[in-house]
């Protein structure tokens, strides 16, 4: 992670040496001799990946170059915060002032500078003088040995000390068996690492009412840094030896084009069955399949891999691996840890923690088994059990029992990009079996300066991306996802978890605190606090404190003033989601650094006037804090991506309280970089400029009066890239138009309407986007808006508290207006009555209380 560290430093100084030419002076040669020296550096550390070359002697180099990283992190943003600090000059003799604390400041970052290329220079020659770059990939050879070992001896397993796999077992035989389809056919088995698809598909290679339906058979592991004739080598070997016949002798010395033929040319009459185990990339089909002949004799090949990617590209049929349920985890662990035991009974003394063990396995059989036989060995006592379970992460790093759970978790980070695996371990800031939102981890992931742009695609489109990436690598596990089957929670497996927990400590990534690590909090660069302890050091000062998360909620006396710690002006991150604080520090508009601040959930009910000074600020998020209306200097922010001031929540279902928006200064509309505004009390001169927004995505407004109307309209044609709209009229009997909208927004997918609505029309060619409409406590309206029909793409239509008559004009195949809604996937009517709330599928026809 090193390199990782170099790369998002690499982009830091490349952003920092164009944008602030004018301010660098002398100061450009010392950094860009820092630059050429890193660049050397991340190659070196690249290749040392890829080799896997690592033993204590580079991994100590590669602290090294992970502290150095961060200590030239640290250079450019104390001179970027000083930078910062000019700007709030005003006076003459104010100016005066500064300019020689510049002075002296600049004196201050040559010297810092200068000694940290002669640091940097030293660890260079260390590299050479003790030859790092000449050391020997023993490591990953000694990973992939375990590996193959681990494949094999999957063959030999016994069937009575297997549990959970009978269902998949039996779907791979039929299919293997299956003698309708005549040609090759290729299955995908998919799960995450130790979910059994090694154990799985080996008890199906040993099963011989399948050896009978085929010729010959081989089964090969694939590892990470295969080499393609490797693999011909040992497919030939085995097809030969599965029939008795004997192997071609010279196969070490022939090459590429010989080893194909040799294959090709022995298979081609043949009905063959191939294992290709843990795939990790999809050149691999590409390049084994010319050797496979598809011929019309039913032969088969399955392959196993931890990414849906490669288990779609495969074009064959696709079985993904499910956790073992509950009772199958319990009898598998049972069977490992009371082997001894005729009836693999649990004492009543330990059954309590083993069931907690057994639950944060979370259904993964290699832990489950890894975990059985950890505790097999132990003494019979509730204290000793749950010590081992409180210490998994413990017991991941150091128990010789668990190293290959830990080695075969590991293997899909090793894989992962330098991008994806900084974002892997950012998952697990989060405490455990927390329910992650998405959007707020993108921001947090564009905050930390984790995302690469691409063009075509905003920052958030790549975050997105990412997520689906490490998804389909069964990294991270999507819960829900919405209506367009994009996530909207997400967590993560717990021995993911732990393993990402244990690299970010080891490498200085993240800590989360408690009193095993309270003398190390000083070196913390990321600090999370997921339990409350008076004993936390808030009084220590941690200069290079770069994020800090609390999630005690109310763990923390309501009376508590300052959670946070001391000496924190380079803050990037600040997320005080759920916190029972009532002010913020004073220091906090000094963070010129920080890029994400979230309030949620708090007792905070103002914005300090100042907060203009945080410049660099990308995301602020004051939901759910009773906060009344934000401070003028709001619009000071200029790189303010993300204001969210409420979320639309209903009291008795759909009636809406407004209490939740906020007043907003009259020139919001000066913040041309943000992309979400959502929740605000508009006014006639507000909506007068707000169509120069032209960067918004999303917009919620409330306090909507009727004259408004064509105001409104006319500013929200201006913005051609919004996809979600909320509107909320004011309390009373003003009616809600927008008929004026001729030309709306091109990307519109979602609207939601609350209020009067007197007339809904829609033409031919509006909102050609939009999936999801919302009609809510429109007890007025009679009828389907006219011109529904003509939103194509509409995939649901909610209706909530609604007219009687208008739902009677849905319901039932004669219902009057069905014929224009039929295109419509999903129509859903809640309803009120006597006995409560009911919801009803008018696209299904049936009802069921919710």
């Amino acid at each position: 992670m090193a390199d990782g560290a170099i790369e998002v430093l690499l982009r830091k100084l490349l952003s920092f040496l164009e944008e602030e030419t004018s301010s660098l002076g002398g100061l450009r040669s010392e950094f860009n001799e820092m630059k050429r020296e890193l660049e050397s550096m991340k190659s070196f550390l690249n290749e040392a990946d890829v080799r896997g070359a690592i033993n204590q002697g580079v991994r100590t180099w590669v602290e090294q170059v992970r502290d150095v990283s961060y200590d030239v992190e640290d250079i450019i943003d104390e001179f970027m915060y000083h930078l910062g600090g000019q700007s709030i000059s005003k006076t003459f003799i104010r100016k005066t002032t500064d300019s020689l604390k510049n002075l002296g400041m600049r004196r201050r970052m040559a010297t810092k500078l200068h000694d940290m290329n002669v640091q940097i220079k030293a660890i260079s020659e260390r590299s050479n003088r003790y030859q790092y770059n000449h050391v020997e990939p023993t490591c990953t050879r000694d990973t992939r040995e375990m590996r193959q070992q681990h494949a094999e001896s999957s063959l030999f397993f016994k069937d009575e000390n297997l549990v959970g796999i009978e269902e998949d077992k039996d779907i791979l035989l039929r299919w293997l068996t299956d003698e309708g389809e005549s040609q090759r056919a290729v299955m995908s088995v998919c799960g995450m690492g130790g979910s059994g698809k090694t154990t799985l598909v080996a008890r199906t290679y040993n099963n011989q009412s399948v050896k009978q339906h085929f010729d010959c058979f081989a089964s090969v592991t694939v590892t990470q840094t295969y080499l393609v004739q490797d693999l011909f080598r040992t497919l030939i070997r085995d097809f030969y030896q599965s029939r008795k016949d004997m192997v071609p002798n010279g196969l070490k010395s022939m090459d590429y084009r010989q080893l194909v033929e040799i294959l090709v040319s022995y298979l081609q009459t043949k009905r063959y069955f191939v294992i290709l185990d843990d795939v990790w990339s999809i050149n691999l089909w590409r390049e084994i399949s010319v050797s496979l002949p598809e011929g019309g004799r039913r032969s088969r090949i399955i392959l196993t891999t931890r990414n849906e990617e490669i288990a779609s590209f495969s074009f064959g049929v696709v079985h993904h691996i499910q956790p073992l349920k509950e009772q199958e985890a319990w009898a598998l662990f049972c069977k490992t840890a009371f082997s001894n035991d005729s009836k693999y009974c649990c004492p009543k003394e330990v059954a309590v923690t083993a069931r907690l063990i057994v639950a944060r396995c979370q259904g993964l059989p290699l832990a489950i088994v890894a975990m059985g036989g950890i505790m097999s060995t132990k003494i019979k006592t509730e204290g000793e059990w749950r010590r081992i379970c409180k210490s998994l992460n413990w017991e991941l790093n150091n128990n010789p029992t668990l190293e290959m759970v830990k080695s075969i978790l590991l293997l899909s980070y090793n894989d992962l990009s330098l991008s994806l695996r900084q974002c892997f371990l950012y998952c697990s800031v989060f405490p455990e079996d927390y329910l992650i939102k998405p959007k707020r981890l993108f921001r947090l992931w564009i905050a930390e300066g984790f995302i690469v742009a691409r063009r075509g695609s905003t920052l958030e489109q790549v975050a997105e991306m990412y997520l689906m990436e490490l998804a389909s690598r069964n990294m991270i596990q999507i819960a829900e996802k919405n209506d367009q089957e994009r996530p909207t929670i997400c967590r993560m497996h717990d021995l993911m978890r732990e393993l990402a927990l244990s690299i970010s400590e080891r490498e200085n990534f993240s800590m989360v605190y408690d009193e095993t690590v309270a003398t190390e909090v000083y070196r913390a660069r990321r600090l999370l606090i997921h339990k409350g302890d008076s004993s936390i050091p808030f009084s220590v000062k941690m200069p290079q404190l770069r994020s800090f998360f609390l999630f005690v909620g109310n763990m923390f006396s309501a009376s508590v003033s300052n959670v946070l710690p001391s000496g924190f002006r380079l803050l990037r991150v600040l997320d005080l989601q759920g916190a029972p604080i009532e002010r913020l520090p004073d220091e906090l508009v000094d963070l010129f650094n920080l890029r994400y601040l979230n309030l949620r959930e708090t007792l905070v009910r103002d914005l300090p006037k100042s907060i203009g000074r945080l410049q660099n600020l990308q995301t602020l998020d004051v939901r759910d804090t009773g906060m009344k209306a934000l401070p003028k200097g709001i619009v000071k922010l200029q790189n303010l991506r993300h204001l969210a001031t409420y979320t639309l929540t209903y009291e008795d279902h759909f009636s809406y309280s407004l209490a939740d928006a906020v007043q907003v200064p009259t020139d919001i509309w000066k913040l041309k970089n943000l992309r979400i505004l959502n929740g605000i009390l508009v006014t006639t001169d507000i909506l007068k400029q707000i169509g120069n927004m032209t960067q918004l995505t999303k917009l919620g407004i409330a306090n909507v009066r009727e004259a408004h109307g064509k105001l409104l309209c006319t500013s929200i044609q201006k913005m051609k890239l919004l996809h979600t709209l909320s509107l909320v009229l004011i309390e009373g009997e003003e009616t809600l138009r927008i008929d004026d909208i001729v030309s709306p927004p091109p990307l519109l997918g979602r609207i939601n309407l609350l209020g009067k609505l007197e007339k809904i029309t829609i033409e031919n060619g509006a909102t050609p986007c939009l999936e999801v409409l919302d009609l809510i406590s429109c007890r007025q309206l009679k009828m389907v808006p006219q011109g529904i029909e003509h939103l194509t793409n509409l995939q649901e239509l909610y209706l909530g508290d609604i007219s009687e008559g208008l739902v009677e004009r849905l319901r039932g195949e004669k219902g009057v207006d069905r014929p224009k809604v039929q295109h419509i996937l999903e129509i859903d009517h809640h309803y009120q009555t006597k006995k409560g709330w009911f919801y009803e599928s008018l696209s299904s026809f049936q009802s069921k209380l919710r």
